[in-house]
């Protein structure tokens, strides 16, 4: 069976930086790096010379002291995704977006009005580059795994069908390094093990896999490796947790300055909260060090909530949990997000039995901050800061 599977995986290319170049003449086919101290977007150019994302901004430079250094404008790049969401939506009504700039398309049922799925996905990378001015690269087969990959190996700017006949000879040569779920510490242990590309996955057995991995993991790549993913594309996909982070650099921070951040993030995250009419259980603490690991602690509250100073004060107890590390570790990013999302008339809200009810506070600065932005009230210890560089973390 030679035919074309209809799911379309529909990425953006270097999607900050492409918007830059889009923007400004001067920064096209020139290496461009989004983000000072901590990299958010590097340009094709700029990955050229081994600048990646979350590299810190010293060390992109020393890579590639030509690069263009810019600050990233999120507003540009949220407006840039509507407008490609917009071309998604006209291509076919069963598009599930996975974060701002990748998307999901369904197309099978679309082949009398439409075409085949490549004419497609040929059709829509025209549309997204005469109507956004943005290169996109997209991947098509049979599930949703397979057209992620595809879309990964055909960047950037490029189309790649996976055929139904082929979809095993083009999965298994590949380092294991793209199923996925494989990140460093899983490919540590499967290079252990000589285990270097999909086929050698595939070939040794779901049983040795979950002794090499535990039972979830090795089920999880087992399956992946035989392209084995039911998963259909979902519209209205709920999002499933809110976040934003905070690149700090490699300055060191006093207690008091990251306590300060972390009361930062988390009136941008329950004000997003509130404004998708959401409460949360869980809190996260995310954090990155001097040297690229991460940690995260969690916590998960006894009522779901939308109470800033409740999610607050869970996330100020994460941090003193986390001082030793941080101590020993240096920190170069904090991060919040909130997750166990449900929606706020579905849920019995707890009465304000510990402390005074700061509903009618939240709704206040919610609104004044909509009428006059984000920056138009603050709390008094970020005043001292500089003008942070916070990221929306995107959904799951």
């Amino acid at each position: 069976m030679t035919g074309e599977g209809p799911i379309l995986h529909a990425d953006l290319d270097s999607f900050y930086a492409s918007v830059e170049q889009r923007d400004d003449p001067r920064l096209r086919r020139r290496p461009v790096i989004v983000g000072g101290g901590v990299v958010l977007a590097a340009s094709y150019e700029a990955k050229a010379y081994g600048v990646r994302t979350a590299m810190g901004g010293r060390q992109a430079k020393h890579l590639c002291p030509q690069a263009i250094v810019v600050p990233p404008r999120f507003t540009a790049y949220s407006d840039a995704s509507k407008a490609v969401f917009r071309v998604f939506d006209d291509t076919t009504p069963l598009v599930e977006g996975i974060s701002i700039d990748e998307a999901f398309l369904d197309v099978g049922g679309l082949a009398k009005i439409a075409g085949t799925p490549s004419a497609i996905a040929a059709k829509l990378r025209l549309a997204v580059a005469e109507q956004v001015g943005l290169p996109i690269t997209v991947g098509v087969a049979r599930t949703k795994f397979l057209a992620k990959v595809a879309s990964r190996v055909a960047k950037p700017d490029g189309l790649l069908v996976v055929p139904h006949d082929g979809e095993l000879a083009f999965l298994h040569p590949l380092p294991v390094e793209q199923l996925w779920g494989v990140g460093h510490v899983t490919a540590e242990k499967l290079h252990a093990h000589g285990i270097k590309i999909v086929g050698e996955v595939a070939a040794i057995g779901e049983r040795t896999l979950i002794q090499i991995l535990g039972q979830h993991a090795g089920r999880h790549l087992h399956a992946l490796a035989h392209n084995q993913d039911p998963r259909r594309v979902v519209v209205g996909h709920r999002r499933r947790s809110i976040g934003s982070q905070r690149a700090l650099g490699s300055k060191p921070r006093t207690w008091p300055e990251l306590a300060a951040i972390v009361a930062s993030l988390v009136d941008r995250v329950t004000r997003r909260l509130r404004g998708a009419h959401r409460v949360c259980r869980t809190v996260t603490l995310r954090m990155r060090f001097a040297d690229y690991t991460r940690a995260t602690r969690g916590t998960t509250l006894l009522h779901a909530t939308a109470d800033t100073e409740a999610i607050l004060a869970a996330a100020r107890t994460l941090l003193a949990t986390s001082a030793p590390l941080i101590r020993e570790q240096g920190l170069t990013l904090l991060g919040i997000t909130l997750s166990n999302l449900d929606k706020t008339d579905s849920v019995q809200l707890a009465l304000p039995f510990d402390g005074p009810d700061t509903t009618a506070l939240d709704a206040a600065l919610d609104t004044l901050r909509d009428r006059f932005g984000s920056t138009a009230i603050t709390r008094a210890a970020m005043l001292r800061e500089r003008p942070a560089l916070e990221v929306p973390l995107l959904p799951d």
